[in-house]
């Protein structure tokens, strides 16, 4: 693999660009009720937008997907797809200053490439060790930067004005990505979409009493995402609202 200097020159200072300027942000307010979305307007139309991609395109390409590929298969691309993204934990785990864990991160990565069939098999995980996944979300939460307003992305979901910018960044660093020539370079999105697909199958109820059976879909899928982000990074006594009551339950869009 042969490192293309510029690209990764090019993404180190837009990275750098970004984060300066979000740390440096002052904490949003946030109303009483916990949740500073001023952009609503615009963001239900983006989640109409997302409503209409998933009926029309995700959930039939999910469900023929998850009836026609077996499940071990469907194991094997979700193994895959989780381990190209072990680099991204690697640096943000460092960058958040969790040495232990970066190096857990990439033990996993080495171990499961190799023992286990470039990441189709997890013999991490059956070892007992733990992973530790994170973002550039997170990183930017751990240097100080605000959460800022709820926003929702086309094709992605809930999101934040933070993580927002952090998944932009996790794309813009992700080793797959800045060092791997064309066209192996977008084999790590390639295994996000399928990997999703198979999310959506396996979660097929929970999504759809989200997305279409909730009297507002929208306020749903917001309080979810919110509550879910705020108890994974420990928000509670923060500047903005964790019920501490909540109970992370696993579903497709804890974390979106």
């Amino acid at each position: 693999m042969k490192l293309v200097p510029k690209k990764l020159l090019r993404s180190i200072v837009l990275t750098f660009c970004i984060s300066t300027t979000l740390t440096a942000c002052a904490k949003t307010d946030v109303s009483p009720g916990g949740i500073h979305d001023p952009n609503e307007a615009a963001n239900r139309r983006i989640h109409a937008f997302n409503k209409g991609v998933d009926k029309v395109l995700l959930s039939p390409a999910s469900n023929g997907y998850g009836t026609i590929i077996p499940r071990p298969v469907r194991t094997g691309v979700s193994n895959f797809a989780d381990n190209l993204s072990l680099p991204n934990d690697v640096i943000n785990n460092t960058l958040q200053g969790k040495l232990p864990q970066a190096g857990s991160s990439l033990f996993r990565f080495v171990l499961n490439s190799t023992f286990g069939v470039g990441g189709l098999f997890d013999p991490a995980s059956a070892a007992g060790m733990e992973r530790h996944d994170t973002d550039f979300g997170e990183t930017l939460h751990v240097w100080g930067a605000g959460e800022g307003a709820y926003t929702e992305m086309p094709f992605f979901g809930p999101s934040t004005t933070r993580d927002a910018y952090g998944f932009a960044v996790d794309v813009i660093l992700d080793p797959f990505f800045v060092v791997v020539r064309e066209p192996t370079r977008y084999i790590g999105g390639v295994a996000y979409v399928v990997n999703k697909m198979g999310d959506r199958y396996d979660y097929d109820a929970t999504v759809d009493s989200i997305l279409y059976d909730s009297a507002d879909s929208y306020a749903q899928a917001r309080i979810l995402y919110l509550q879910n982000r705020r108890f994974r990074l420990g928000m509670q006594g923060e500047e903005t609202y964790v019920d501490p009551e909540f109970d992370p339950y696993e579903d497709p869009y804890a974390d979106f």
